[in-house]
């Protein structure tokens, strides 16, 4: 499977963003797409996953109800909306599968190019 992040971009403070992760090739029920995010200088690190098969959610504590991660079996696709977005919210969100629902970026194998998502105050 190949996986390609799009919807990035430059937001202000408190502004709305939805990031999509598209899919070639089949995902099985049992696989588990995730979100990651990296700024600059810091390690990668997990934002949410969704199994594919059941929808089955899973968020970092820091979401905070912000963001909503979400699938359309239809398209093929992940989607992270992203509300009320602050300054430390801005990095390279990249999406990757995985077998399981883990936040360890090392669980997962396949990875997107990567959106970069910058926040000004």
């Amino acid at each position: 499977v190949q996986l390609q992040a799009s919807g990035g971009g430059l937001v202000q403070a408190g502004d709305s963003l939805r990031l999509s992760c598209a899919a070639s090739g089949r995902i099985f029920s049992s696989s588990v797409i995730g979100w990651f995010r990296q700024a600059p200088g810091k390690e990668r690190g997990f934002v949410a996953a969704i199994r594919w098969g059941v929808g089955r959610m899973t968020y970092a504590d820091f979401v905070k109800d912000r963001f909503t991660i979400s699938r359309d079996k239809a398209k093929n696709t992940v989607y992270l909306q992203m509300n009320s977005l602050k300054p430390e919210d801005t990095a390279v969100y990249y999406c990757a599968r995985g077998p399981d629902m883990s936040s360890s970026s090392m669980q997962y194998d396949y990875w997107g190019q990567g959106t970069q998502v910058t926040v000004s105050s």
